[in-house]
């Protein structure tokens, strides 16, 4: 008799935020490729609501241990934001 394997309650939330993450960069692509406005509007309006469904997934991992992150150092961040401070402004001036 064939069993149907049977996956954890963490393998299934990996999963599901794993999937979200890559719709979220699929439409994406479509939007950043996408000239009708009405098509653009509702990408993004999609995209919104897929980042709120992963960022919901990514906390209950994260409560539950799954999703291990660490806090950012403010140096690191300050110099991150900096950095591409400089390439929006030099990207600008072109």
């Amino acid at each position: 008799m064939h069993q149907t394997p049977t996956f954890t309650e963490q393998e299934i939330t990996n999963d599901a935020l794993s999937s979200e993450k890559q719709m979220i960069t699929a439409y994406g692509t479509y939007l950043a490729e996408s000239t009708c406005e009405n098509l653009r509007s509702e990408l993004s309006k999609i995209i919104n609501d897929k980042q709120q469904i992963q960022f919901e997934i990514f906390n209950v991992m994260q409560k539950k241990g799954w999703y291990k992150t660490k806090n950012a150092n403010m140096n690191d961040v300050q110099t991150a934001a900096q950095k591409y401070q400089t390439i929006h402004q030099s990207m600008q001036q072109q």
